[in-house]
């Protein structure tokens, strides 16, 4: 088991999971659904359509983007 502690935006996703009650894969398929808009436009959508505050929504999207570079 690691003692590692988890660090960027997916330390949030314990909470936005809680909070919001959907898993963050669920999520991130929102996200990719609208591609290709730009971050903030990804991040209003969160907002406006899903009621996510804005930290969460910024680390779904900027966790999904960085992701589907690597």
């Amino acid at each position: 088991m690691s003692t590692d502690k988890i660090k960027g935006p997916a330390s949030y996703f314990p909470s936005i999971e809680k909070t919001y009650g959907r898993p963050i894969a669920e999520w991130q398929a929102l996200v990719r659904a609208a591609l290709p808009a730009k971050h903030m436009e990804l991040v209003a959508m969160l907002k406006e359509r899903h009621g996510i505050g804005h930290g969460h929504a910024n680390a779904i999207v900027a966790h999904t983007l960085a992701g589907d570079k690597a």
